[in-house]
């Protein structure tokens, strides 16, 4: 009986925590990609994310190594793809910019984080 109850517990506590796991957006993956190096400047950054987001509460912003932010300052979730934030950019010279990003998902949990990419 003892051994069940704990079995039980157990169970319940693995549930709760892959489910609360599981309520973030997280970036999937970007636009250009994390990390990358790129002859050619972008238009725009790209990110997706593994839940849908909440617009009002979401951002996207791309910053030059002087700490500057450079994007047109537009960020929007795609209308199609609600787990998809995109900002546009101005011609940007060869650098390093730092992409960095806030979101809120559709369950109000809110994680952040940034990347870089270099432009050759």
């Amino acid at each position: 009986m003892k051994a069940t109850f704990y079995g039980i517990l157990s169970s319940l506590i693995i549930l709760t925590l892959s489910s609360t796991a599981f309520a973030h957006a997280f970036l999937d993956h970007a636009e250009p990609k994390v990390g990358s190096e790129i002859e050619k400047a972008p238009t725009e950054v790209k990110a997706w994310f593994t839940q849908h987001i909440e617009p009002a509460f979401s951002k996207l912003e791309v910053f030059d190594a002087d700490g500057k932010q450079v994007d047109n300052k537009d960020c929007h979730v795609d209308s199609t793809d609600k787990g998809l934030l995109i900002v546009t950019l101005p011609q940007l010279s060869a650098g390093t910019y730092k992409v960095s990003w806030k979101v809120v998902s559709v369950d109000t949990h809110r994680t952040h984080g940034d990347f870089k990419f270099t432009v050759k």
